[in-house]
């Protein structure tokens, strides 16, 4: 068996989202899963219910009240690594193969329950995000503002511009972290 820690690129630097309009970079929302995310998220799926591919992809689209929907080149490549891997098997049936958790895939998820119990976490906290209940729509306008301007500029930054909006940036993140706290 493969170490299932080992990490390979099958979509670690991808963040899972099919582009839709109106979100940020370039039509992309957040990060809802870090890397290696979905090689935990996925075995915890498919123990629970063996499936397809596309039904992963519901499944998480379901668990996101339908906010988010991760890509096939993200669920694809991942299936790939974890039946490479033995924790999961995944067997032809009508051109579609359908994934099972492997004894390998069982100990793995008992061996990392806490892990998954902060992916769990994440994504609670990303469905707010993603259906916008984590900040009133003005906050949001603000921050989508502020990385417009970011991503706008020229790209030729100097030490003092550097130093300039880096100092604006920390002392409004401080503001409103000491506005909390009152």
């Amino acid at each position: 068996m493969r170490d299932p820690h080992h990490h390979r690129d099958h979509g670690d630097d991808r963040d899972g989202f099919e582009k839709r309009p109106g979100r940020e970079r370039g039509g992309r929302g957040p990060r809802v899963f870090a890397p290696g995310d979905l090689k935990l998220l996925l075995p915890a799926l498919i123990a629970e219910q063996p499936c397809h591919g596309y039904d992963l992809i519901r499944r998480i689209e379901t668990l996101f009240d339908g906010a988010y929907s991760p890509s096939p080149g993200v669920i694809y490549p991942t299936l790939t690594f974890l039946e490479e891997s033995e924790l999961i098997a995944g067997d032809a049936e009508g051109g579609k193969k359908r994934y099972t958790i492997t004894d390998a895939g069982r100990l793995f998820l008992s061996e990392q329950a806490v892990a998954l119990d902060g992916i769990r976490l994440r994504m609670e906290v990303s469905k707010r995000s993603l259906r916008g209940h984590d900040r009133p729509p003005e906050i949001h306008e603000a921050v989508h503002n502020l990385r417009h301007a970011l991503h706008s500029h020229h790209g030729r930054w100097s030490p003092e511009e550097i130093v300039r909006v880096a100092a604006l940036l920390n002392s409004t993140a401080q503001a409103i972290a000491d506005g909390k706290a009152q």
